[in-house]
Parts: C-alpha cells; sequence; structure tokens
C-alpha cells in the first residue's frame, strides 16, 4: 500500500501562546547573524495562498505527489494542465513587505542566510541574495531522463503552441502554481516531451512524497550551525524538510523565533512566537531597526 505524506498536522491545545510584539525579533536581529527559513505564509500578501492557514489550499487541493506523478501519464496531463494555467499567474506574483523586508535585513548585514521552502522566486525578485530554494523552483523544468534543465517560460511557449484555445476558468490558485480545475476542463490536453530526448519533463521542484537533494540539505544545515540564530516566517512546520531545522537549531541552544500567525510544529523549541501578518510585523521590526524598506526614510530607534 502506497503511504501519502503528511500533509496535516493538529495543534495540541497546551501550545504556548503567540505574541503581538515583534521585539524579540527586532533584538535578533540587531545583534545579526540571523538565518531566516520561509514558509508559504510570507508570500499570502503576494496573492498566493498558503497550504495550512485560514483559507488554504489543503481545504480543498490535494498537492501532487511525485509518485503519482511519474506513475500515470493521465495525473501528468493533470498536473501540466493545471499548473500551466497556474502559471500565467503565479509568474505575474510580486514582492510584498514581508520580502522586502527580508531583502533589507540581508542589505544591512544582519543574515546569515535565506532558506525558503517557497518556488515562488520572490525573496530574489525582492533583492535577497544567496537564496537557497529548498523545494526548487518553478521557473526551472528538469527531464526525468536526461537531467537536462530549460527556462520554464521555454515550456511555457511550446505548451500554448500545444494546446491552442486552452483558457479554462480556474477556481483558484495553490502555492505549488497549481490550478484547481476539473477533469473536464483538463480535457485531452497536450503534454509536451523533453526538446533533447523525449523524455518526461517536470518542474524543478520537490514533491509532496519526494527526498529533497541530500547535497542541498546539508547546505542548510551548515547554514544552520553559521547562524546565531533562526527566524522562520510564516511556516506551520508541518513538514519534515523545515521542522528538522528548527530542530537542529534548538539542539545547539541557537534561538529560534518563528512569526507565524497560527500555531506552527515548533512552537515549544522557540523563544516566541509572533502571531502577526507578516508583511505588518516585518516592516515594524525594520522601523525599530532604522532599516528603509522600499525606500522609505526609516527613523533608528
Amino acid at each position: 500500500m502506497r503511504m501519502r505524506p503528511t500533509l496535516s498536522w493538529t495543534p495540541p491545545e497546551d501550545l504556548p501562546p503567540g505574541t503581538t510584539d515583534p521585539e524579540p525579533v527586532a533584538d535578533a536581529l540587531s545583534t545579526g547573524g540571523v538565518l531566516v527559513l520561509s514558509g508559504a505564509g510570507i508570500s499570502t500578501e503576494s496573492g498566493i495562498p498558503d497550504y495550512r492557514g485560514e483559507g488554504g489550499s489543503l481545504s480543498r487541493h490535494t498537492p501532487m505527489t511525485y509518485q503519482d506523478f511519474t506513475g500515470s501519464a493521465q495525473a501528468r496531463r493533470r498536473y501540466w494542465a493545471r499548473s500551466h494555467l497556474g502559471w500565467r499567474t503565479f509568474g505575474r506574483a510580486r514582492p510584498n513587505a514581508g520580502h522586502r523586508a527580508v531583502a533589507a535585513f540581508g542589505r544591512h548585514d544582519l543574515l546569515s542566510g535565506v532558506i525558503t521552502q517557497n518556488v515562488d522566486g520572490l525573496h530574489q525578485a525582492a533583492g535577497s541574495e544567496d537564496v537557497v530554494e529548498l523545494h526548487g523552483s518553478l521557473a526551472r523544468v528538469v527531464c526525468l531522463a536526461c537531467g537536462a534543465f530549460s527556462p520554464r517560460g521555454e515550456l511555457a511557449r511550446r505548451l500554448e503552441e500545444a494546446n491552442p484555445g486552452f483558457d479554462p476558468v480556474a477556481a483558484g490558485i495553490n502555492p505549488d502554481g497549481d490550478a484547481d480545475l476539473t477533469d473536464a476542463q483538463v480535457g485531452d490536453f497536450r503534454v509536451v516531451p523533453c526538446t533533447s530526448c523525449g523524455g518526461i519533463l517536470k518542474p524543478d521542484v520537490v514533491f509532496f512524497g519526494e527526498a529533497v537533494p541530500p547535497p542541498r540539505v546539508e547546505h542548510c544545515r551548515e547554514l544552520v550551525r553559521e547562524s546565531a540564530s533562526l527566524l522562520v516566517l510564516g511556516s506551520s512546520l508541518t513538514v519534515m524538510s523545515g521542522l528538522r531545522f528548527v530542530r537542529q537549531a534548538a539542539e545547539a541552544d541557537k534561538p529560534v523565533l518563528i512569526v507565524n500567525r497560527e500555531p506552527t510544529r515548533g512552537d515549544r523549541l522557540a523563544v516566541t512566537r509572533v502571531a502577526l501578518p507578516l508583511g505588518a510585523a516585518l516592516t515594524t521590526v525594520a522601523e525599530r531597526l532604522g532599516i528603509a524598506v522600499d525606500g522609505q526614510a526609516a527613523v533608528r530607534r
């Protein structure tokens, strides 16, 4: 029997409560060496929904798993039809105040690095450098046969040519760029092969049920070892891919701080959880540190 990946987590009632005071985050940043770990929650203000927050996509949508994608031509057809439509909206998303604040912290040498669980590229678009994309990027496509990489824009053009007139109305867009379509809307959507070898194309992202490449994990572990503290932004930490770095930091007695409106699986390991929207919380932190975000003048406290 095929095991499905863990997609949900129910918070116990005795978790420590969150706070609305972002001062501990400002204090940690003021000393530098902060490693950021971001999740889908930081991109919701850019119009990309998260998985598990209020109104999260998991309430209506089960993400594609690696096993389903590789094992079924119909599953690939359904995925690429939905992803092709979703890319049109996903690709237009722009960084929000949270992304811009993280980039500003980096410019002021307060960060030791940025790890993101997101596949949207919005940290880089905001100006953050050397971002580790833990789960890959939707902007790239990889062939499962020959390993060749290609730009997503090139694939979008090929899919447009193979499916003229394909323009259904989606019920919603998900954090993985997948649009909500019915099987009838997917219809006989045509999937195109790798131009180099004719193999199966897959977005260069880690699907549910797929392992993050070990060298990438080790690189992230090294970033945790080199950091002074870990700042989690917009992640429920439900899946182990992010939670393991929180556990590593806590075991090394490095402070873990979380900004997330809802309880997270890492709350017991954190010194604080700030229960505020990311954009507002990080903008307030920047103001308290006297850091300009969006070119606005900030007053040093």
